[in-house]
């Protein structure tokens, strides 16, 4: 049974979507189809971050999954594709089960900037986030499919407009006269980039004090330039 970065991803005899309906004499079930559609998941998930965008090809996904190749076009047109969905996976899952909270503007501006900006981190900071980040860094230059799939997928543009929704909800506190949503990809650069770039092995990991520690200073530093913002004159 094949392992993968620690995740066992065996699955018994006809789990596959093919063998599923062998055993049937028809197509599978919805509830099976799905399951098949996250084993696929998982597993181009442990391949890209094993063995990179580059070398890992759809047959050797289609292998590890233990689909044909004819299954796997039936759900994705090409990598690119099943890479953009292994992003918006990834994404999802490290996306803060409280999200909605987190973006209700319940609160000073400050306090809720400060619950996002930890959320932001803790999903930034997180293995396999980082795993998908130095892998994109360092094959995006080669592959420009992988550039397009991680573009279309767009989850800064998304956290930006969230985060840009959070300051006009508040405006009313300090309206800011930058656009906001110039201020909110700021604000982002401001939280991720350094904890990140520790992460990565620039420099010495961040501990969870000075994490916890960076996103308050950074919450008062943006809020400080932030609700002191002028008219740049035209």
């Amino acid at each position: 049974m094949p392992r993968l970065l620690g995740i066992t991803t065996a699955v018994d005899d006809g789990a596959g979507e093919d063998g599923a309906a062998k055993r049937r004499g028809g197509r599978p079930s919805r509830e099976a189809a799905a399951r098949l559609g996250e084993h696929i998941l998982d597993i181009a998930t442990e391949l890209f971050l094993a063995h990179g965008y580059g070398a890992t090809s759809i047959e050797d996904i289609a292998r590890a999954a233990r689909i044909s190749k004819r299954t796997f076009y039936h759900r994705y047109p090409d990598k690119r594709a099943l890479f953009a969905a292994v992003i918006d996976r990834v994404v999802a899952r490290l996306r803060p089960p409280d999200a909605a909270a987190l973006l209700a503007g319940e609160g000073p501006l400050d306090q809720s900037l400060l619950r996002l900006a930890r959320a932001i981190l803790r999903a930034a900071l997180a293995p396999q986030a980082l795993a998908l980040y130095r892998m994109i860094v360092a094959e995006a230059g080669r592959f420009p499919d992988l550039a397009a799939a991680v573009a279309e997928q767009g989850a800064s543009r998304h956290a930006v407009a969230q985060i840009a929704a959070l300051l006009a909800h508040h405006a009313g506190a300090g309206a800011s006269a930058q656009p906001r949503e110039f201020a909110a990809a700021q604000f982002l650069q401001m939280v991720v980039s350094v904890p990140q770039r520790r992460a990565l092995g620039l420099g010495e990991p961040m501990a969870e004090a000075e994490v916890d520690a960076w996103a308050r200073d950074t919450v008062a530093l943006f809020l400080n330039g932030y609700r002191g913002a002028r008219p740049t004159p035209g």
